[in-house]
């Protein structure tokens, strides 16, 4: 698990999806995987959670104007309204809330409900790769099957998370999953994560965000 810095507003993490340049990327993945057998899945998605609880921790302070003084219960009323609008609109407050824990733990089962979905496991040698960007907790994850696992240790992929948090930090999101695929490629070179004779395009190049198809490996 790795932690961006960066601060997105709920526009700009839309923004940031909407602008990705699909091609750029989808070509990147083909690149890469012309000399690896890894098959890279980049996803994108702008929150792993809504993380309604914390706006019901703040919600339910409001109740205890049953049980106080009207002066006070105001005052805990008002508080409660205030609180649930910021946990709700205030990226950071709300992390704050749900603490650094939570956020690592969801973004976490996120990512593996991402490599199901997205089917990272259905190849030959299970070596397919998730590169997982969860926007609003500044989370990136990246999952390899038993195949890469075998070669590539955890630690491998910092420098191509270090890649993709730039790109977010630069507000081109595009060019850091770009340089973070291409980075993915020399590394599983290096580690002798390579094309064999039988190799084929198992799972699709694109991008996935939120709405997209998988689509045809070979379209």
């Amino acid at each position: 698990m790795f932690v961006s810095s960066h601060d997105p507003s709920r526009a700009a993490m839309d923004t940031m999806i909407d602008r990705l340049d699909l091609d750029r990327i989808q070509n990147a993945v083909g690149r890469a995987e012309d000399r690896t057998a890894g098959e890279i899945v980049p996803v994108v998605v702008p929150r792993s959670d809504d993380y309604e609880e914390t706006l019901r921790i703040y919600t339910g302070w409001g109740l205890a104007w049953l049980f106080a003084p009207w002066g006070v219960a105001l005052v805990v009323l008002a508080a409660a309204t205030v609180g649930a609008l910021l946990a709700r609109y205030v990226y950071p407050l709300q992390r704050l809330l749900a603490g650094s824990e939570r956020l690592d733990e969801t973004v976490h089962r996120r990512a593996l409900q991402a490599f199901v979905e997205e089917e990272v496991f259905n190849t030959r040698d299970r070596t397919g790769i998730l590169l997982f960007v969860s926007l609003r907790e500044h989370r990136i994850e990246v999952l390899g099957d038993t195949g890469i696992n075998q070669r590539v240790d955890p630690d491998d992929w910092a420098e191509v998370v270090a890649r993709i948090r730039r790109g977010i930090k630069n507000d081109n999101l595009t060019e850091g999953l770009v340089e973070a695929i291409e980075m993915c490629g020399r590394l599983l070179k290096r580690k002798g994560v390579e094309v064999g004779p039988e190799d084929e395009n198992e799972l699709t190049d694109t991008v996935r965000t939120p709405g997209s198809e998988r689509g045809d490996p070979e379209g």
